[in-house]
């Protein structure tokens, strides 16, 4: 099983060491896990406030090349450096409003399950897409560009977590029903078993975010 919340933009100092103290507090059985990310300024304060090993920090996003003159970027290897082991890539807010292509994400998915992190890959369609029938298509798109870039490779795929989240849930007060989600999870299980592996279809954490 998989928990994760994501604090995007918000929250000061003392709500993040509050929260995550008092989500650290709980006892989570070790096979669950339980996942925060708070915002990047904000990642020290979590890491300082987590007394459990079974709650994990997760960086928000990070860039798809290494350490460089990339201003106001973070790189896998500081994240690593930090002690996370836990990254989103491919939020849709990231896509929407950042302009991140299917393709960069996939990049940044790469670098990070090259050097040993879980990936939180999140895929979602818009409304208009989901009105136009093209759900599955706008989904499958982006674990495609994901396979394109790590292949079938079972040890890569072991750590990623794929969490659809369709656009038009986020934010907007409007929620996907239970079937809606279970027929993409269903669609994207079955993508999986037919294109990376049948055995680890079964395996793959498949969750929903809105």
């Amino acid at each position: 099983p998989f928990i994760g919340g994501n604090f995007k933009c918000n929250g000061s100092l003392d709500f993040i060491k509050s929260h995550v103290a008092s989500i650290a507090s709980h006892k989570i059985p070790e096979s669950v896990d339980v996942v925060v990310a708070p915002s990047f300024v904000h990642l020290s304060t979590a890491i300082a406030a987590n007394t459990s090993k079974c709650l994990k920090i997760a960086a928000q996003n990070v860039y798809l090349e290494g350490n460089g003159a990339w201003t106001g970027e973070t790189s896998v290897e500081m994240l690593l450096d930090m002690g996370l082991s836990h990254v989103i890539i491919g939020h849709s807010e990231r896509r929407r409003i950042m302009g991140e292509t299917n393709e960069q994400s996939a990049k940044k998915a790469k670098r990070a399950l090259d050097k040993g992190m879980t990936v939180i890959f999140c895929t979602g369609e818009t409304l208009d897409e989901r009105k136009a029938n093209n759900t599955m298509e706008v989904n499958i798109a982006q674990l495609e560009a994901l396979k394109k870039e790590i292949g079938e490779s079972k040890k890569l795929w072991e750590n990623v977590v794929i969490a659809y989240e369709p656009v038009w849930s986020i934010g907007t007060g409007v929620v996907a029903t239970p079937e809606q989600a279970e027929e993409v999870h269903v669609g994207l299980r079955k993508w999986f078993a037919e294109k990376v592996c049948a055995e680890g279809a079964q395996h793959i954490r498949i969750i929903y975010g809105g």
